[in-house]
């Protein structure tokens, strides 16, 4: 399941009310509740298997989770990673005929798919927890001994093709390319999970095999299992099952990913569709959580800041009917992630919604911006959502997943005493150093009717204001 960009920017749009639930009386006793229930081991050959033990219910989910994904494609392996994950399911040694492995899958009960983004891929199976071995011994077999069937890659590339057909048929598939390429200049292929038509439709089996040598190997992997589960069985099947997975040289330094080029000035792309509302986009470079974690805490403490619903921001461009729908976002990555904003408003609205967004940009980092208690209330509900977050076992799996591969284990248990630990000062550097008065592009869709109509350029996009 390819996880499109659109839909990541689209959950900017849906901000939910603060909670009224009250933090933990000890913020900092947050890592050391996780510290409870997390146990991990590396084995010899660098697998990390990592152990959250959760008994409500007798399930377990058990995903593998590999630094692979956009970031590691140049432009003849565009989308490569995403079709990789889809022939991660198919026929292996163990399972060699088409459909045995999904059929064994069927007997044993298990729920089961994987996702594709710019820095993981992951594969993950919920089992009854009496089911934890079969669940262990079959991802491990589709892990290490995949067999690439060319007619297996050819239905795959059928199914992969039409995910790309629903993603183009969206109106903004076009924006958001349009200021991807702008935006990353030449790390297109980087950052672009659904990748490129005609690489997909001529791939072949060596292109999948350069890609599991490269990458599936065990110093680049984690076996994470969550849920009704014994930490101690947990690494006794990893040793089974994957101890004997020989270690392999580090992808990373075999193959070095190259740096972002940084933005250098302000650049803007207007898209035409058909549609009656008007979609804008602003996006800028933002932190890298491996050489600035720190302002990752920031960016997202900032966020929530100014997404709450009585925020000066959101008095001042949605209360004031200046946009329909408008949210801020940073997506964490350690190979540059973006800072967005993303907003919805009418033609007739436009030029003046974008000369009041910028306007408002420009008092990010003035003093007062936002109240110490203000501050202090978004703090509180992201230690209640983390934790609640970890209520349930098999999503829990993809949020330690997730941080595994794009940062470490480590930056996730200590996620939320660092993010309560954030000061006015904090955010104010986070803003000066990545958004006031930083290089940006700014994307606008529009049908073309209402462009010509309100006489909309590029070169008014521009900044430093809108002119009404």
């Amino acid at each position: 399941m390819h996880l499109s960009r659109l839909r990541r920017l689209a959950a900017t749009l849906g901000i939910i009310a603060l909670s009224t639930l009250s933090a933990p009386a000890d913020a900092n006793a947050q890592r050391g509740d996780l510290e409870k229930i997390i146990q991990r081991r590396v084995l010899p050959n660098g697998l990390e298997v990592i152990v959250v033990e959760n008994h409500g219910v007798p399930l377990a989910t058990v995903e593998i989770d590999v630094r692979n994904g956009s970031f590691t494609q140049t432009p003849d392996y565009a989308g490569l990673a995403h079709l990789y994950e889809h022939m991660f399911f198919k026929a292996n040694r163990a399972f060699p005929e088409p459909d045995d492995f999904i059929q064994r899958i069927g007997d044993v009960g298990a729920v089961f798919n994987g996702t594709t983004s710019e820095e993981r891929v992951n594969y993950y199976m919920t089992v009854t927890a009496d089911r934890l071995g079969d669940a262990v011994h079959l991802l491990s077999a589709a892990l290490r001994t995949p067999l690439f069937r060319q007619d297996e890659l050819e239905r795959e590339r059928v199914v992969v093709l039409g995910e790309y057909d629903r993603n183009e048929s969206s109106p903004g598939f076009r924006l958001t390319r349009a200021v991807d390429e702008k935006l990353w200049t030449d790390a297109g292929s980087r950052k672009n999970t659904i990748g490129d038509r005609d690489i997909i439709r001529t791939t072949t089996p060596e292109k999948m095999r350069e890609i599991q040598r490269r990458y599936y190997v065990p110093n680049n992997t984690a076996l994470i299992v969550t849920g009704d589960v014994k930490p101690a069985e947990v690494f006794a099947l990893a040793e089974r099952h994957l101890g004997s997975w020989e270690r392999a040289a580090d992808p990373f330094v075999e193959n070095p990913i190259p740096p972002v080029k940084p933005l250098t000035k302000n650049q803007a792309v207007i898209v035409e569709e058909p549609i009656g509302a008007v979609l804008v986009i602003m996006q800028w470079h933002g932190p890298s959580v491996g050489r600035d974690p720190g302002a990752t805490y920031a960016a997202d403490v900032f966020s929530d800041l100014v997404n709450q619903p009585g925020s000066g921001f959101h008095q001042r461009l949605i209360d004031s009917g200046l946009f329909q729908s408008l949210g801020v976002n940073y997506y964490t990555l350690n190979h540059v992630g973006p800072i967005s904003i993303i907003g919805q408003t009418t033609p007739q609205m436009l030029k003046r919604a974008l000369a009041a967004l910028e306007a408002e940009i420009n008092r990010f980092s003035d003093a007062g911006y936002f109240t110490r208690a203000e501050l202090e209330a978004v703090k509180t509900q992201r230690i209640v959502s983390s934790a609640f977050g970890r209520e349930r076992a098999s999503s829990l799996a993809q949020t330690v997943g997730f941080w595994w591969s794009v940062a470490s284990l480590e930056y996730y248990m200590g996620y939320v005493d660092n993010m309560a630990g954030q000061t006015a000062a904090d955010l104010k550097s986070y803003v000066d150093r990545y958004i006031v008065g930083k290089p940006r592009v700014t994307g606008v869709l529009i049908s073309p009717q209402d462009r010509r109509a309100i006489g909309l350029t590029e070169a008014q996009l521009l900044g430093p204001r809108m002119v009404p």
